[in-house]
């Protein structure tokens, strides 16, 4: 049986984060990107890093990001190190909000999407893994990723 990568990690990290209920904010998609930010709230790479490093995202769980100087768990998605000099703001943004649209085999969560998802518990139905703003943030931080 076939476990779905959000489920796994909601095991690994004993219990997820719930982000308050919140309206979504409309995107668009431009072929591997979404050019427009999700918020007009300035970003902020300090609070973008703390979201990485995190419970509420948990990149760390699958990413290498040695520049975190915290110890990361696993290798089962590509190092971080360097990716904001191989991908836009627009292309990472899209990879936060809905991998799956890139490759709907990823094991990566959907951190902004919230239809057309299975199994997901009650409790997260219809609420994003993270804010708008909090996409931004990571974005910011990522980028700083030369």
């Amino acid at each position: 049986m076939r476990v779905p990568a959000w489920s796994l990690l909601c095991a690994v990290t004993a219990g997820c984060a719930v982000a308050a209920p919140q309206t979504l904010v409309p995107y668009r998609v431009d072929g591997d990107a979404i050019r427009a930010p999700l918020s007009a709230q300035p970003a902020d790479p300090q609070r973008g890093r703390e979201i990485l490093s995190g419970r509420d995202a948990n990149c760390l769980l699958c990413h290498a990001v040695p520049e975190t100087g915290q110890r990361f768990m696993g290798n089962i998605a590509p190092p971080l190190s360097g990716i904001g000099a191989r991908l836009s703001a627009g292309q990472l943004r899209l990879r936060i909000v809905d991998q799956s649209r890139l490759n709907p085999e990823t094991v990566m969560p959907s951190y902004y999407k919230v239809d057309g998802l299975n199994r997901v518990a009650a409790a997260y139905r219809g609420k994003p893994v993270l804010s708008a703003a909090q996409i931004e943030d990571l974005v910011a931080y990522l980028q700083t990723l030369k």
